[in-house]
């Protein structure tokens, strides 16, 4: 099943699906990543109505937008593209559980090398830019997959985190518009080479089903391969902190 806010969108894709796999049992939900009470919902939706969870993907996010704020009062980019998916995921823990083996896949970004938690201004109120936050919230995509697996240890759920690539979606829908002509000029001629969706959902599927990387996690990958993250995506010390701070964002301390 697809979670996703845009319904008439996910209709016609969850068609599309049915249309190519001949698999009708196809099911899309609605989930926004910006509302807490939105993700509780949606978790207690699939516990109550699925046996199974073999595989849950948090793909999901926004980018380089604006300082918007959530319904919760959070920083937008680190709500929905960290937050949103620490609470979702912790609220299907126990269903993935009872799926094993199942995996938890994290889809980050190569912006998380020049990332930083700032954990004395989570939500960037003492200095916001666009870059700067979706750098911490992809940076903290990375951490969270490292705590989370150093967590699942034993338990038979695996955990990913990856780049998937610059692909040609509506991902930066709010950066583009922001940008000076003579930038527009420079970037143009390499959005003609960007990966299509196809190509950009092959690193997510590797991660999700490929068996060589059953018996592995809290890894990070790339082109469908291993690769090292930055130097802060390692900090234990920062993935805990993370973890702790998180937690008692989303009510789950």
């Amino acid at each position: 099943f697809v979670f996703i806010i845009y319904m008439t969108r996910a209709r016609i894709a969850a068609d599309e699906i049915r249309q190519r796999s001949g698999n009708g049992n196809v099911v899309v939900k609605r989930l926004d990543l910006a509302s807490l009470q939105s993700v509780r919902d949606l978790a207690k939706d699939v516990q109550e109505n699925e046996e199974r969870l073999d595989i849950l993907i948090n793909n999901a996010g926004i980018m380089m937008c604006p300082k918007w704020e959530t319904e919760d009062g959070f920083e937008m980019q680190f709500g929905v593209n960290h937050l949103g998916h620490f609470l979702l995921t912790n609220c299907l823990l126990d269903l993935l559980k009872k799926s094993t083996p199942s995996r938890i896949v994290v889809v980050s970004s190569l912006a998380h090398e020049r990332g930083r938690i700032q954990f004395d201004d989570i939500n960037l109120d003492k200095s916001y830019s666009p870059e700067k936050s979706y750098r911490q919230s992809k940076l903290a995509n990375v951490l969270f997959c490292r705590e989370l697996a150093a967590r699942l240890q034993g338990t038979g759920v695996t955990v990913y985190s990856l780049h998937p690539g610059v692909i040609r979606t509506e991902l930066g829908r709010h950066f583009i518009p922001t940008l000076a002509m003579w930038k527009k000029v420079i970037i143009m001629p390499f959005l003609l080479l960007i990966k299509s969706p196809w190509e950009g959902a092959q690193t997510t599927i590797y991660c999700a089903v490929d068996e060589s990387q059953a018996n592995t996690s809290g890894l990070y990958y790339s082109d469908c391969a291993l690769k090292k993250p930055a130097p802060q995506a390692l900090d234990d010390a920062a993935a805990k902190k993370l973890w702790d701070l998180s937690t008692s964002m989303v009510g789950l301390a």
